[in-house]
């Protein structure tokens, strides 16, 4: 069993900043990648933030910038700093993991937190 508890969001006016946070637990081996996605209503599940344990970092283009993941690998814990929020970037906001179940395994397996909302309006 594995769990991911995420905190951080809120309600924010346009141009504020939040950081959230998604704290892994439970039974695995080695966190490989840990990942943000977000969902606005009504539309598909994208990829904001991406970051592996070798220190790698994505981004999709249209975020200008404005977003820093940061993974601890060490405290299985993964943060993502949201600047100049906008109401666009009203969602909810998803941690991902990707994971090993044991040393000597090479499969990696793949966990969802249970989404926190990140609400930007006047």
């Amino acid at each position: 069993q594995v769990q991911l508890v995420e905190s951080g969001g809120g309600l924010v006016q346009p141009g504020e900043s939040l950081r959230l946070s998604c704290a892994a637990s439970g039974s695995f081996f080695r966190i490989t990648r840990m990942n943000w996605y977000r969902q606005a209503p009504g539309k598909k599940r994208v990829l904001v933030a991406a970051s592996g344990n070798d220190g790698t970092t994505n981004y999709p283009y249209w975020l200008l910038g404005r977003f820093i993941i940061s993974g601890d690998y060490a405290k299985n814990t993964v943060y993502l700093q949201m600047n100049n929020l906008q109401p666009e970037d009203t969602a909810v906001y998803f941690c991902n993991i990707q994971a090993r179940g044991s040393p000597g395994s090479v499969v990696v397996d793949e966990y969802w937190g249970q989404g926190t909302q990140v609400t930007v309006r006047s």
